[in-house]
């Protein structure tokens, strides 16, 4: 298969209260992940890192000039993939041995991932493709040389730890269900919730590996007591409380919760 070479990897978008957005628009939406960027008076926060398959600190070199940060939601692929640039690495205990040592699932095609793993992904409601890219990075680049590189953490944090950037202070939530370690950080004072893959404006995933649906009800259930402005999450686009009620409401109900 025969891909263009793309002119540029990320793309960027700013939000309100300094975040920042960046994606890698030349990976299919299933894998492609919100890299969040928060910038703070005494260090910034980077929330998931992507795929790793370009430099996250080149591509976004103008943001990451101070110390920073970076909080891994939980440790599946295509949330951890640039995680070794950062020398500051904190994500929920849950998840320190698959970030230490990557085993899990990952790759950059349906092949990769595997059979059962694509059906499950394709049962959830995505059409996931044979090939996962639609550009290369580079003339010289291997998809099938892809691999996710080890990011020992640095830190670990549970539930109600908080992480101080100065001037203001993300709270961590703990839920399971989508991963055993899975969180996501919770501004109170601007009501700002970055979701990881706990929820997010598309179908949930609840059957992979170490998923759970009796840990994903507790979480959902949790999620709807947050009075939220808006949900940053870990795919597709940001959205506030009514939707987040849509989604978690539709679920419980799938599963009479």
């Amino acid at each position: 298969m025969t891909l263009p070479i793309a002119e540029q990897w990320f793309r960027r978008e700013t939000f309100a209260d300094g975040v920042t957005l960046l994606t890698e628009p030349h990976v299919d939406p299933f894998a492609r992940c919100n890299v969040w960027h928060v910038r703070g008076r005494e260090r910034d926060l980077v929330i998931d890192t992507g795929l790793g398959i370009c430099s996250l600190r080149e591509a976004a070199s103008d943001l990451l000039d101070r110390a920073v940060t970076c909080v891994l939601t939980h440790s599946h692929f295509d949330h951890i993939g640039g995680a070794y640039e950062f020398t500051s690495r904190v994500a929920h205990v849950d998840e320190l041995a698959e970030l230490s040592r990557p085993s899990g699932f990952g790759g950059l095609t349906a092949r990769a991932l595997g059979d059962e793993l694509v059906q499950r992904l394709r049962g959830a409601g995505y059409a996931v493709p044979e090939h996962f890219l639609t550009a290369l990075p580079s003339a010289g680049f291997l998809v099938d040389d892809y691999t996710v590189r080890s990011a020992p953490l640095t830190g670990t944090v549970l539930d109600g730890d908080l992480i101080d950037l100065g001037d203001r202070t993300f709270e961590v939530l703990h839920l399971p269900g989508h991963s055993p370690g899975s969180i996501a950080l919770w501004e109170g004072s601007t009501k700002t919730l970055f979701s990881g893959d706990a929820l997010y404006d598309g179908p949930l995933l609840f059957d992979l590996p170490g998923s759970s649906i009796q840990d994903y009800v507790a979480t959902l259930r949790r999620l709807l007591e947050l009075d939220v402005a808006v949900v940053h999450a870990g795919h597709d686009p940001s959205f506030g409380k009514e939707r987040l009620r849509e989604i978690a409401i539709a679920y419980l109900e799938r599963w009479d919760a």
